[in-house]
């Protein structure tokens, strides 16, 4: 194990390679997790309150992550050109694609915006129900003004991780979730004489812990890595840097706004096949969204540890590093499938209501989904962790069209035929995510093994 301040030296075995990722990534599930938790504990609070806002954030939350989810591209491509940066001990590069990477977080912010203050008039227009709509509306402009802090802390968590400096990540993230909390707490309910906001005050929370998150992680940052001036002339363009970012960072955003939407395409797919398939599928997706926080940690590790190979040039330490990776990631995903095949109606219990009426035929929907998330889970673990291999070696472009193709050309279409035309029903919308997913796999699996491959160091 090493410090925070002390880079590792390489390593080129299996073993310290697996080690490395440990220290590196566990903390990054856990943040993930503590992520989720906070989306959690805003659905709780507002259900407490009142339904109809509840149904607003429902409305909300997705648009607000599918639009996030895509400016993220830009921080993820941060990570691999830091570390491939500080492999080489080039301060001066570390600086100018950090900096460029908050640049294009704020210009992405900017740009999509307005969008979060025309939400009623577009959630009206698409048939929403007005009173949902309205508090959308009210809700969404404080989701927009966070936009731009929620991107610029995702680009210091991939500087952050670069460096190998992942506790600083858990912590940050931990402390949001607490602020977001309490301060939910004092502004929807209105308690300890602060004013009762509902839905708005569950606005300012969010925006409040994403400010408070940023700030955190610049002070952190320029405590521990002085030398590295990240915010000196920030001001001033850098062309060079920020092409080159934005080269690497909007196919990985494309990449990660194909997979949201074909899981958002499979919910709309199973609404059309009733209340009980689309709750089913929900609490399933919960479920295997959790679990996969743990291969989607090791995979930004292995992000890292495969950059600072390639920037060493050093393919032999390049491979353990990936080896390493998924077989770690693979022992997680075996413990994933041994729970979803042996315990899947304790799973799916856990979010149903003991005396709800519908509690039966969503028991019996929700295990027969787990026992394909089974081996959706095996082939997602392999797509992620490719993909984390691929972004170690700035290799963004050809993944992108892999999985567009994957998902969108191969994974939908086969979902609603299994689903519709065979009539598996929601067994087979989740068959045909599998193929989809299947299909990325073992392309992007194949371009790294292939184009990538294992040569002696030279002395």
């Amino acid at each position: 194990m090493h410090s925070d301040a002390t880079p590792p030296a390489p390593r080129t075995s299996v073993g310290p390679q697996a080690r490395a990722l440990l220290t590196l990534g566990l903390p990054l599930v856990g943040s993930h997790v503590a992520q989720m938790l906070i989306g959690v504990t805003d659905a709780v609070m507002l259900g407490w309150y009142d339904v109809t806002d509840l149904a607003a954030l429902s409305l909300s939350g997705p648009i607000f992550f599918i639009v996030f989810i895509f400016g993220s591209g830009f921080a993820m491509a941060v990570t691999p050109m830091v570390a491939s940066a500080l492999s080489q001990n080039d301060e001066r590069q570390i600086r100018r694609v950090t900096r460029m990477g908050l640049w294009l977080s704020i210009l992405f912010g900017l740009v999509t915006i307005p969008l979060f203050f025309f939400a009623e008039r577009i959630f009206l227009a698409i048939g929403q129900e007005p009173d949902v709509a309205r508090q959308a509306g009210i809700y969404m402009p404080y989701l927009g003004l966070g936009m731009i802090p929620a991107l610029m802390v995702q680009v210091l968590k991939g500087y952050l991780s670069a460096l190998e400096m992942t506790r600083a990540i858990l912590l940050a993230v931990i402390g949001a979730a607490i602020l977001n909390a309490g301060v939910n707490y004092l502004l929807i309910f209105g308690n300890f004489g602060a004013p009762e906001l509902g839905i708005a005050g569950a606005g300012v929370a969010s925006l409040v812990s994403h400010v408070a998150s940023l700030a955190a992680l610049c002070l952190y940052a320029v405590l521990k890595r002085p030398q590295h001036s990240l915010f000196r002339n920030l001001h001033r363009p850098d062309t060079e840097a920020l092409r080159s970012v934005f080269s690497i960072g909007l196919p990985i955003g494309l990449t990660l706004l194909a997979e949201v939407g074909l899981f958002a395409a499979s919910s709309v797919m199973m609404g059309w096949l009733g209340e009980i398939p689309l709750a089913a599928h929900g609490i399933a997706l919960q479920i295997a969204s959790l679990t996969f926080m743990i291969p989607l940690g090791l995979s930004q590790a292995v992000t890292v540890r495969v950059g600072r190979a390639h920037g060493r040039r050093d393919a032999e330490e390049l491979h353990a590093a990936a080896l390493a990776g998924m077989l770690l990631a693979g022992v997680a995903v075996i413990a994933t499938i041994t729970a979803f095949l042996t315990i899947p109606g304790f799973l799916i219990g856990l979010f149903v209501d003991p005396t709800d009426p519908a509690r039966p035929a969503i028991l019996a929907t929700g295990v027969s989904l787990l026992a394909v998330a089974a081996l959706f889970q095996l082939v997602d673990f392999g797509q992620v962790m490719a993909l984390g291999m691929l972004r170690g070696v700035q290799d963004t472009r050809v993944p992108m069209i892999m999985a567009l193709v994957s998902y969108w050309l191969i994974g939908l279409p086969v979902s609603y035929v299994m689903g519709f035309e065979l009539g598996l029903g929601g067994v087979g919308v989740w068959l045909g995510l599998t193929v989809g997913l299947a299909a990325a796999c073992i392309g992007m699996q194949t371009r790294f093994w292939t184009r990538y491959p294992a040569t002696p160091r030279r002395s």
